[in-house]
């Protein structure tokens, strides 16, 4: 976005807000694109902002199987390594387990023990920040007001038991309003239903039954998962393996892959019979 588009949508922010009367913002948001107050993207990003209180924490994190993390105990080359290896800038720190998140660690502090001789014995708790926790039913609007007035990153995010559920940064919030932000250090990501040359779908385990039905006309029904793969395991009554396959709801299901705590892929396909 451009300065000159920049400054019209915020001097259009400041024409809804001071808008008297019942008007929804969502309506005042069309009509201001109809009227060509607001270009496409612009509009998307606003209706992105006002759905932020409709989202919660554990719809946006990363689940705690995909964190990458460090032990306290591990040695500074070993968690250099996996900073070098994951392209992040900040990684938690746990102890014993990742339900003992004991600090965040920025890369940046790690420099002081390579550069500094006199430093014989480094101490990683000594170069860590204070975690920020959040229970997993914190709204997503929330969740950015408080990564702005605590100046603050990343957060942990935890189940109702107190046990680490995933993480949420800065950036996961902000491409619930700009979409997709990636950088230099981020591997191309395949797209979570992919069409198949024979007509089945090829799906990302972690996608929505919602976003399914959307995108790829298949419509399975729970009301007690929201992913393929919590389906898939609801049907089974455990998590398969690879090379598994199941009949449902009209639907044949092969497990491309899993491993022992969830499903990555499935293929999806109509029933022969």
């Amino acid at each position: 976005m451009d300065e000159d588009s920049d400054s019209r949508l915020w001097t259009t922010l400041r024409h809804f807000f001071s808008r008297k009367g019942d008007c929804h913002l969502e309506e005042a948001i069309q009509e201001a694109k109809n009227d060509g107050e607001l270009q496409n993207e612009e509009m998307s990003m606003l209706l992105n902002v006002l759905q932020l209180d409709d989202k919660q924490a554990y719809e946006i994190m990363i689940p705690r199987t995909e964190i990458i993390c460090a032990e306290i105990d591990e040695s500074i080359n070993d968690v250099a390594r996996k900073f070098f290896e994951s392209g992040h800038s900040r990684l938690p720190i746990y102890k014993e387990t990742k339900d003992q998140v004991v600090g965040i660690l920025h890369c940046k502090e790690l420099l002081r023990f390579f550069v500094d001789e006199e430093i014989s014995n480094p101490d990683l708790g000594s170069v860590l920040r204070t975690p920020y926790f959040i229970p997993e039913t914190k709204n997503v609007r929330s969740i950015l007001l408080d990564f702005q007035s605590n100046k603050q990153h990343m957060a942990i995010v935890l189940d109702e038991y107190g046990g680490t559920a995933g993480l949420v940064t800065l950036e996961d919030v902000l491409e619930e309003i700009v979409g997709d932000i990636e950088d230099e250090y981020d591997p191309p990501r395949p797209e979570e239903i992919q069409v198949e040359a024979d007509g089945s779908f090829l799906v990302s385990g972690r996608t929505t039954l919602e976003d399914l039905h959307e995108e790829g006309t298949i419509l399975l029904d729970s009301e007690q998962v929201e992913t393929v793969g919590g389906y898939i395991i609801e049907q089974l009554g455990r998590v398969p393996l690879s090379g598994e396959s199941l009949e449902a709801q009209g639907y044949s299901f092969f497990i491309k892959e899993a491993d022992p705590k969830q499903i990555q892929w499935v293929l999806i396909a109509k029933s022969e019979s």
